[in-house]
């Protein structure tokens, strides 16, 4: 239950911080990369032009994939990278309030990309059905090769014959003639013999009647 609860807030969080990124790197796009550098520019950020298109990409395409659930925890690492630089050379000095220019907006987009950082985002999106067809596979995989190598047949196991061997599986192994009950040949041993020395048949015998 608690699982399930996750996943749905997961899923809702994913889609509001996607929407609210997707936006700000639609905004970004719209401006066109030569106006975004400008501004950055004489906000005093370094390397403007990188500075520009990391941000327009990373803030368009992450809020996309936030929104779809796929790849969401390297998505949360470069949308966190990007609002940590945001918090550094603009908003940080300017206070709490996004009234003021302050980093209200960027500190709460932060903090939720690192959650999705370290937690993920649930089994509500692509990164949760993908992953769930793997593992089904992989378990399907593994059951398939314990079907083909049994337990006691696997390297490094026991190789003796167990009880559950069938018989297909046991090692054959060659029977020996039975030994008779004493060192000493009997009339019926002396009577074979001597008739496979004349070549006559041997006399059948009948069982004693019991």
């Amino acid at each position: 239950m608690k699982r399930v609860v996750f996943d749905v807030a997961a899923l809702i969080a994913r889609i509001v911080t996607g929407v609210i990124f997707l936006a700000h790197g639609w905004q970004k796009w719209q401006g066109g990369l030569g106006a975004t550098t400008q501004g950055f520019r004489e906000m005093g950020i370094p390397l403007p032009e990188l500075a520009a298109g990391f941000a327009t990409v990373v803030e368009t395409v992450g809020g996309i994939f936030l929104i779809l659930g796929l790849l969401v925890r390297p998505v949360g690492l470069l949308l966190l990278v990007n609002m940590l630089g945001a918090i550094a050379y603009v908003h940080g000095g300017n206070g709490v309030l996004s009234a003021n220019n302050g980093w209200e907006l960027p500190g709460a987009l932060g903090a939720l990309s690192l959650m999705f950082l370290a937690l993920g985002g649930g089994r509500i999106g692509l990164d949760g059905i993908f992953g769930t067809m793997f593992r089904r596979r992989a378990e399907r995989r593994e059951a398939e090769d314990d079907m083909i190598i049994p337990s006691h047949r696997r390297p490094g196991g026991p190789t003796t014959p167990t009880a559950s061997t069938t018989p297909a599986e046991r090692p054959e192994v060659p029977r020996q003639p039975a030994a008779p009950a004493s060192g000493r040949v009997n009339d019926e041993d002396m009577r074979d013999i001597d008739a496979l020395v004349s070549d006559e048949p041997p006399q059948h015998r009948k069982p004693p009647n019991r």
